[in-house]
């Protein structure tokens, strides 16, 4: 007779369920696993057996076969152990089968039968709530999987305790949700002196989750006013942190099973592969650009990024999903991240600075920023010159408005646009609007309109550009608390999209 308990193999973010059959059969003693298994899930019949000998549970002496079924879909991680260990279990009536059968399990297995935690616990748990049946997973695992909530969690934390659990000696109590984790103290606007016009921008960008390109000579703040950005960012809503948190879990970036409503900043270098920043490798892992989902994506030196790994983000940041395609799957990753870029004006660096004179003008300026291609500088909304401070400048008492100030326009604003699209599936903020949407609530006033109609003739802007500037336009109006787009709204938004293509 055939002994069953569940699993899930991951495919992205999706966790599908996987049916672990296990059979005890007279003939020649061997343990084997099938089901298009990977090396680590292939030595899962190692541990198994070790931990099992470690509890003075002898294994018979039959033919053991566990199958995982679909039998045509990849299986990967060390998270097998644990079902394929309670599968056996129940096959020769150690643990009931009817209990076992109601399971999804997940752990890696120690020799000594201890249970190690793995990645993916809390969309392992999305997937046992939607089968209604109960989760068990490794003790360390259990805060992070408990968020669902719609499906208890057993956290276990050797296979002994698995046992005396399921045979009623001692049952385990399920387990809790993790604290809401606190980021770092965010750094304030304050500390940047001057610098109003990328502020201005920072501001925008925020309030929008449009993307943004700072140009400006070394060390005039580019960094700095960057760092400064999830200051000015709300947190995170409830699905947005369940969403966020369920990649980070699949990257084992969770902290103890904490869930932060803070939202991520990504900072990766310029000597980042394609597959660190748009996702792949060995398991085709979620890359910089997910980890950034619902947050900040920081490219410092922006240029100097390999151009092809530029050029991969043209989709990503179109379509907010990237797509990992192999020879066996494509794996889809959400990825609706806020793109800021720095960047030098020049290889040198100082091509826009009076002070200095740089050795190659203009090929310079021209050959480094052409780096950045024009279909990838058409997806970016604002982009603003940073110039460098005067050291007079630098001894004001007073940088500015605090980040606190900032936040609370930003705020506002993305309450109104929660409001505008509250009826609009998947559309959360003004970046996300299109088509008839776009054209109902970015519509300009007539004056508006006619300015903007003299500058798509006079920069030739593309239809991409052109309904940019409009959402830029529409954020710009939602921080000013205006219902319609007016003049000065897309005056403003104009400016930020022609700053840097003049110059270019």
């Amino acid at each position: 007779m055939v002994a069953r308990t569940y699993t899930v193999a991951f495919e992205g973010v999706e966790a599908r369920i996987v049916e672990v059959q296990c059979s005890v059969a007279a003939g020649m003693p061997a343990f084997a696993v099938v089901g298009l298994p990977d090396k680590a899930v292939s030595e899962a019949r190692d541990r198994v057996r070790a931990a099992l000998t470690a509890m003075s549970i002898a294994l018979p002496s039959k033919r053991i076969t566990v199958n995982l079924s679909p039998a045509d879909l990849p299986k990967e991680g060390s998270h097998f152990d644990l079902p394929i260990a309670l599968a056996l279990l129940a096959a020769i009536d150690i643990l009931p089968r009817e209990e076992v059968e109601a399971t999804v399990a997940l752990g890696e297995l120690s020799l000594d039968g201890r249970l190690v935690p793995v990645i993916g616990a809390l969309p392992a748990a999305m997937a046992a709530a939607e089968e209604e049946r109960v989760l068990l997973c490794p003790k360390a695992c259990g805060p992070e999987a408990a968020w669902v909530g719609a499906t208890p969690v057993i956290a276990a934390g050797t296979l002994a305790d698995v046992l005396r659990h399921y045979t009623g000696q001692s049952p385990i109590t399920p387990a809790t949700p993790g604290e809401v984790t606190r980021g770092e103290a965010a750094r304030d606007l304050r500390d940047v002196k001057g610098q109003e016009r990328a502020k201005r921008a920072l501001e925008i960008a925020a309030a929008g989750r449009h993307h943004l390109l700072m140009v400006g000579t070394p060390g005039s703040g580019k960094s700095m006013l960057a760092a400064r950005m999830p200051g000015i960012l709300p947190p995170l809503t409830a699905p947005e942190a369940l969403e966020t948190s369920m990649i980070h879990s699949l990257s084992g970036l969770l902290d103890e099973g904490g869930i932060s409503r803070t939202r991520p900043f990504r900072e990766p270098h310029h000597t980042a592969s394609m597959a660190a920043i748009v996702g792949g490798g060995r398991g085709a892992k979620p890359g910089e650009i997910s980890l950034a989902h619902n947050g900040v994506l920081f490219l410092d030196e922006f240029p100097e990024f390999p151009r092809a790994v530029l050029e991969t983000l043209r989709q990503p940041i179109e379509t907010g999903e990237v797509v990992v395609a192999r020879a066996n799957a494509h794996i889809r990753y959400p990825c609706r991240f806020l793109l800021v870029a720095a960047a030098n004006p020049c290889k040198c660096g100082y091509l826009t600075d009076p002070a200095r004179s740089c050795a190659r003008v203009p090929q310079c300026g021209e050959d480094y920023l052409g780096r950045i291609s024009g279909p990838l500088m058409d997806r970016i909304d604002l982009r603003v010159e940073v110039p460098p401070v005067a050291y007079t400048d630098l001894d004001l008492p007073d940088g500015g408005e605090a980040s606190s100030a900032v936040a609370e326009r930003v705020a506002a604003a993305r309450d109104r646009q929660a409001a505008r699209f509250a009826s609009h599936a998947g559309i959360r903020v003004n970046a996300d609007a299109e088509g008839r949407l776009l054209e109902e609530v970015a519509s300009p006033d007539a004056e508006g309109r006619d300015l903007l109609a003299r500058v798509a003739e006079r920069f030739g802007l593309s239809a991409r550009g052109y309904h940019r500037i409009l959402r830029v336009a529409r954020t710009i109006a939602d921080l000013g608390g205006s219902e319609e787009v007016r003049k000065p709204h897309v005056a403003e938004a104009v400016s930020y999209r022609l700053s840097i293509q003049a110059g270019r």
